[in-house]
């Protein structure tokens, strides 16, 4: 069965996308800890984030860079960083949070209850920044 991140790649679910290419997609995460907080997976997929081979990876991270430049742009903060945890979806994928203090970066954090139109706002912000 595919997971939910397979899924939105074909358009089976809908996302807020940010960017794609032929071999990785990045979208908001819809459970965000900060405005912005997105998504960057392999369109391939794999559950664990190091059973890929070392090209996508490694393209993985030049991807997930591109879009930190954009959500640095678009999204107010001190630094864009970057989790893998992976213990959510069973599909590698890289969180990337923009955050302003150390306080913000905590999965632990009530998530940000935003309106479809501000998750499309951001999605539009950031995607402009690609």
């Amino acid at each position: 069965m595919a997971s939910i991140f397979t899924r939105i790649i074909k358009g089976e679910i809908p996302s807020y996308k940010i960017a794609e290419d032929d071999h990785y997609f990045a979208f908001l995460d819809i459970n965000p800890v900060t405005r912005g907080h997105t998504l960057v997976i392999p369109k391939q997929e794999t559950d664990n984030i190091f059973d890929l081979d070392d090209e996508l990876l490694a393209g993985l991270h030049v991807f997930a860079k591109k879009v930190a430049h954009a959500i640095d742009k678009a999204i107010p903060c001190q630094r864009v960083t970057m989790a893998v945890v992976g213990l959510e979806v069973p599909h590698a994928h890289i969180h990337l949070i923009p955050i302003n203090s150390m306080r913000e970066y905590s999965f632990a954090n009530p998530k940000l209850k935003l309106s479809k139109e501000e998750f499309e706002q951001i999605a539009a912000d950031i995607h402009r920044n690609f």
